[in-house]
């Protein structure tokens, strides 16, 4: 079976027409032409992609040049999905998407399982790997010098052992410390002080055919409230409306406070090294210890600090950006998807960094984040955004970590548990025992006593 579409590239046109080779899901897309998606596809193609997709519909005669990342994503994705071949590879396929479309990503992945093939995936986002996955291999070593694979394991005691940093098998330590997912661990060396509370009014925002709604709300010091929603639901349009960059409809007001915001999107326009940067932008808080030993080593930000920032990978620019927001003072920090581009370790680390640095500081902290994991470590409590994507979305107020995430996880139809020693989220199988018993409860975000 051959798929034509108008302006594919060769290679691309190749892998399509191919029935026993590797079909595969790139994780960037520079090799595409400008093309019509849909256009001139065999009609049981098309057919099948929307009933995987079917968000894709309103995207179905506009440029591939034109689409967002997560629309690329989910096209890719769909396109893997129909080919016929013996090994199906997807290079970090949670890339650009929300929750509700990792986890739909996830199930398509999985459905290409058949006794006679074979399905390869890379990812970072440990909650995603551990629903789709039987198997796990772990990959250590040292970036640009090697890594050493290692032998099969289970899904929950491959990723135990990448959290563990220990192989019980070879007796082998690859990391000094164990990484856990304690929620309580916050209060463990700083006093937290929320004095200070602050507050702000219902809003309305229209952008175009876009109309957010937003509940009014809350916030105190020594508190980080984290965003949950599918994209286009408004979550950045929320935080610049806190920023002050765009204002709310009807002339209502946000509290004025001092505003310190990592972007969703990083384009690099500095002329220099990172460390020229942070002299630039944030002398004070480079050359200060108490920055250095919370923020600056735990990022490693030495590996690459002489380098130049328009030569940095998308990690290091993500941990450039990290520092930066997290250097400038402020009364609020404003931070967008801080786990896109990170590897595993490095997106626990980073959590690990923004927490220690909002509950020493005694600031607060507005985070949108979609990795699952990532999110329920970080928050404190949990702003839920609904509605209709890109069409007519509602912020609601922030809510308990557990309430919040029921509502949510609820919207999704996917339940949680917590693992019994890392104390990670782990997703419940669809319709397993676990899955429908606290779907019978109410219980979507279920957190055991930690022991």
């Amino acid at each position: 079976m051959s798929i034509r579409f108008p302006g594919l590239s060769r290679a691309l046109f190749r892998t399509l027409e191919t029935s026993s080779r590797p079909a595969l899901s790139w994780a960037t897309w520079n090799t595409f032409s400008t093309l019509l998606v849909w256009h001139s596809c065999k009609l049981s193609v098309m057919i099948t992609l929307l009933m995987i997709y079917a968000e894709l519909r309103q995207v179905q005669d506009r440029d591939i040049g034109h689409l967002s990342g997560g629309e690329l994503q989910r096209f890719a994705i769909g396109l893997v999905c129909v080919q016929k071949a013996d090994v199906y590879m997807f290079d970090e396929p949670s890339s650009y998407l929300d929750v509700k479309q990792r986890l739909a990503a996830a199930r398509s992945i999985r459905e290409l399982l058949r006794p006679d093939d074979y399905v390869i995936v890379v990812e970072h986002d440990l909650s995603v790997l551990d629903y789709l996955s039987d198997f796990v291999c772990v990959l250590y070593g040292r970036p640009a010098l090697y890594g050493v694979v290692t032998l099969p394991a289970s899904v929950r005691e491959g990723i135990n052992i990448f959290l563990d940093g220990h192989i019980p098998t070879e007796n082998l330590r690859f990391r000094e410390e164990s990484l856990t997912f304690r929620l309580a661990e916050s209060g463990d060396d700083f006093m937290v002080d929320r004095a200070r509370a602050f507050s702000y009014p219902s809003m309305e925002k229209t952008l175009g055919n876009f109309h957010l709604k937003i509940d009014a709300g809350s916030f105190t010091d020594s508190e980080i409230i984290v965003m949950m929603g599918e994209n286009g639901t408004g979550k950045t349009t929320f935080c610049k409306m806190l920023a002050g960059a765009e204002k709310p409809d009807g002339g209502k007001s946000v509290p004025r406070l001092n505003i310190s915001m990592k972007p969703q999107k990083i384009t690099p326009k500095f002329q220099g090294t990172v460390r020229q940067l942070f002299f630039k932008r944030i002398k004070a808080a480079f050359l200060s210890p108490q920055f250095q030993t919370d923020v600056y080593k735990p990022l490693k930000i030495d590996d690459f600090i002489d380098q130049e920032v328009q030569n940095l990978s998308g990690g290091e620019l993500q941990r450039v950006a990290i520092v930066l927001a997290l250097g400038i003072p402020a009364d609020i920090y404003l931070i967008d998807e801080p786990s896109a581009y990170l590897d595993s370790e490095q997106r626990i680390v980073a959590s690990r960094v923004i927490k220690r640095f909002i509950m020493h500081t005694k600031k607060t902290a507005f985070i949108v984040e979609h990795d699952f994991i990532m999110a329920t470590y970080l928050a404190d409590r949990v702003i839920v955004f609904d509605g209709k994507p890109s069409v007519d979305a509602h912020a609601n107020a922030p809510e308990s970590l557990v309430t919040g995430c029921n509502t949510f996880l609820k919207n999704l139809d996917v339940t949680f548990r917590r693992d019994p020693n890392s104390y990670r989220p782990r997703i419940n199988k669809y319709q397993s025992q676990m899955d429908q018993e606290q779907k019978l409860a109410g219980n979507y975000f279920f957190l055991e006593e930690e022991k």
